[in-house]
């Protein structure tokens, strides 16, 4: 599923690098504009999404959503102006917004707070494996430019698209509600476990978290609740994080295909040479989460974990190309 999210989220970064900017008379203005409007999207529909997971089941938003942005990513290689592609990108972002606050909180149903960073650090690790993925994969399938009068974008689009809703149909039947529901037509009239090991999971959950026991996965938070949580200053500071965080690898990130092109390299070595940056990320993700597992401390070892890489943000402002 996190191969689905990436998957569809990246793939405009890649399909700049085969001349679709100059197709669809696009500037990169334009681009970044289509970002802006696809990251504010993705930020309005975080909170939303995430309250009707919890009244619906994330075990039925989530593969509802996949499936939503996988007809919404293969429309995109239909794309023949900059208005559409600004509405594409707005319908993404509302429908991807949810995906991680609905995954957070489906895999809290099923482990210990302890066993929760090193889990979700191989779920970030999963989306730099996307990335190297689809770096691969857009190698390849923009090679297919001209056939059937399509550009190599356009299949991009279209081929990652149909991946996509094979993925959020095969979610629909594999995910079940909670630990106690897990028969179903997917996952076998048995379902997964025994009485007594629902009875030892279930346990173990409320143990290590009472607070479990008064909400299920079908509860709608309230707004005493959810008031409650927008007060705890305590986590106000995280939150400041969170919006500073990211601005510094962004744009290497969404432009990296895009500066390789122009810098002469062909659509093909531009989307290959994207991969050891991704596949360095994913060693660093998880060498952190395991340092923060052992040590049982998280903001010292989070506020450090991306110091290694401010000699590369320098070390370009001295090099020039033709």
């Amino acid at each position: 599923m996190f191969l689905a999210l990436d998957l569809n989220r990246r793939n405009v970064n890649r399909a700049i690098s085969d001349d679709m900017l100059k197709e669809l008379g696009m500037t990169t203005n334009d681009f970044n504009y289509g970002q802006t409007i696809f990251l504010v999207s993705f930020l309005a529909a975080e909170l939303p999404s995430g309250l009707i997971s919890k009244k619906l089941g994330p075990d039925i938003r989530i593969p509802f959503i996949i499936f939503g942005w996988s007809i919404t990513s293969a429309a995109q290689a239909g794309l023949t102006n900059k208005a559409g592609y600004y509405a594409c990108r707005c319908i993404l972002g509302l429908l991807m917004g949810g995906f991680i606050p609905d995954t957070v909180l489906y895999i809290t149903y099923w482990y210990k707070s302890k066993e929760l960073p090193i889990r979700l650090s191989w779920s970030w690790t999963v989306l730099s494996t996307c990335n190297i993925l689809g770096s691969l994969l857009a190698a390849g399938i923009l090679q297919m430019r001209g056939l059937q009068g399509w550009s190599g974008w356009q299949w991009l689009f279209f081929i990652e698209g149909s991946i996509t809703a094979c993925i959020g149909l095969a979610s629909w039947g594999l995910m079940s509600a909670s630990i106690c529901q897990t028969k179903g037509w997917l996952r076998g009239k048995n379902g997964w476990f025994t009485e007594r090991e629902e009875k030892i999971l279930v346990n173990r959950l409320l143990r290590d978290d009472p607070s479990k026991g008064d909400m299920n996965n079908r509860q709608a938070v309230g707004l005493a609740r959810l008031w409650s949580a927008i007060k705890d200053y305590d986590l106000w500071p995280l939150y400041l994080v969170g919006l500073t965080n990211y601005i510094p690898p962004s744009p290497p990130q969404n432009y990296l295909s895009y500066i390789l092109r122009q810098m002469g390299f062909s659509t093909f070595n531009a989307n290959l040479l994207t991969i050891p940056s991704q596949s360095l990320f994913g060693v660093n993700l998880l060498i952190i989460s395991w340092i923060s597992e052992r040590l049982g401390e998280r903001a010292f070892v989070s506020s450090t974990s991306n110091i290694w890489i401010f000699p590369w943000y320098f070390a370009p402002t001295g090099t020039r190309f033709p």
